[in-house]
């Protein structure tokens, strides 16, 4: 029995086919490594440097808020928060949160005072590949979502698969999968695509939609597009004016079919076209970040971030629409609170070679 199996591996091996086939794809390799090409992200972060940095969409709220957090470990990493919100829009209340994390595992988990419950379990399998898994559940009916994320990065590419929402209780499989794929073909620019399936309920049937993604990066700028399925571009442009100074703009256009009429068509009349053109600016001081954007539709904001004490921190947000003569303002106030025994584990934890966890 093992003189048939070594038998059959030596055939192929020594296989023409399967030699060539090895030759050219270490061949390849080879090149591809020569290149020095590097990791391009994902594509849900594309234009990370604008959207998430720069832009205050992440950081925008109203009303009054305070922070309360509590730390308690470092290695592995473990905190509670509370939070309290007045008169804002988005946010509850009150909410508690607690967050656990290694370099392999990182749980987070939030419950407001409606009772609606947000769970984040993220596992690292290898220095590669990682799953994220994100949950929440609201007392009401249809409000649960479940989304399970896979990423693998690799030296000059990044893979993932999603799906929102996946079921097979009805017989078949509906909810929502998305596959993306972003390759590096030379040190500066990068192109990608990413496709969707999506099905609502058997009774119905699947939808496919695919967009296509591009990103190059200058020594001190990076340009990024989209393009979609849906008729929507976007693009974005990022740059670092000084060592504190980032600047970024964002273009979005919607061509959609609208309201047909003489003349209409695919590319008549009858083609309705938006568009939106954001204008953001960050400055990091010593204490303190400021963020300022302005977009086409008439709408001022601004976001400051001071760092009065160590463990406290101060956040104003303002925000002006001048076409609908709208107005608002946000003030919060963060406090963390850590033991002394915390600055000897971050030490520590300064000078580990352990990776962090899988936020």
């Amino acid at each position: 029995m093992a003189d048939e199996k070594t038998t059959t591996i030596g055939f192929v091996n020594e296989n023409a086919i399967v030699s060539a086939l090895r030759d050219t794809y270490l061949s390849f390799a080879e090149r591809r490594e020569a290149l020095g090409l590097s990791n391009p992200g994902t594509i849900d972060n594309i234009a990370r440097e604008v959207q998430k940095d720069v832009f205050l969409q992440n950081y925008m709220f109203t009303g009054l808020r305070a922070d309360l957090t509590k730390a308690f470990s470092v290695a592995p990493l473990f905190q509670v928060s509370h939070a309290f919100s007045m008169g804002s829009q988005g946010l509850p209340p009150y909410t508690f949160a607690a967050l656990y994390g290694t370099p392999k595992v990182f749980l987070q988990g939030n419950i407001d005072n409606d009772g609606q419950l947000s769970a984040r379990a993220n596992y690292r399998w290898t220095n590669s590949f990682v799953t994220k898994t994100n949950a929440q559940i609201a007392p009401g009916p249809g409000q649960a979502m479940l989304q399970v994320d896979n990423d693998y990065t690799g030296k000059d590419f990044t893979a993932s698969l999603k799906s929102l929402n996946p079921s097979f209780l009805e017989g078949g499989l509906t909810g929502i999968f998305i596959a993306s794929y972003l390759q590096s073909l030379t040190p500066s620019l990068a192109v990608g695509l990413e496709a969707i399936w999506q099905r609502a309920a058997l009774n119905a049937g699947p939808e496919t939609a695919v967009s296509y993604s591009a990103k190059y990066k200058g020594s001190d700028w990076i340009a990024s597009a989209q393009l979609q399925a849906q008729g929507a571009l976007s693009t974005s442009y990022w740059r670092r004016l000084t060592e504190k100074v980032e600047a970024g703009v964002d273009l979005n256009l919607q061509f959609a079919p609208g309201m047909g009429g003489r003349g209409g068509g695919l590319m008549g009349s009858g083609m309705r076209k938006e568009g939106t053109t954001t204008l953001g600016a960050k400055y990091d001081f010593r204490a303190s970040t400021f963020r300022a954007q302005v977009d086409s539709s008439g709408r001022l904001s601004c976001l400051l971030e001071k760092r009065v004490a160590p463990p406290v921190q101060l956040t104003f947000a303002g925000e002006i629409d001048q076409f609908k003569q709208q107005a608002k303002i946000g003030l919060a106030v963060s406090i963390e609170a850590a033991g002394e025994d915390l600055m000897e584990q971050q030490e520590k934890a300064a000078g580990s070679t352990a990776p962090p966890p899988p936020f």
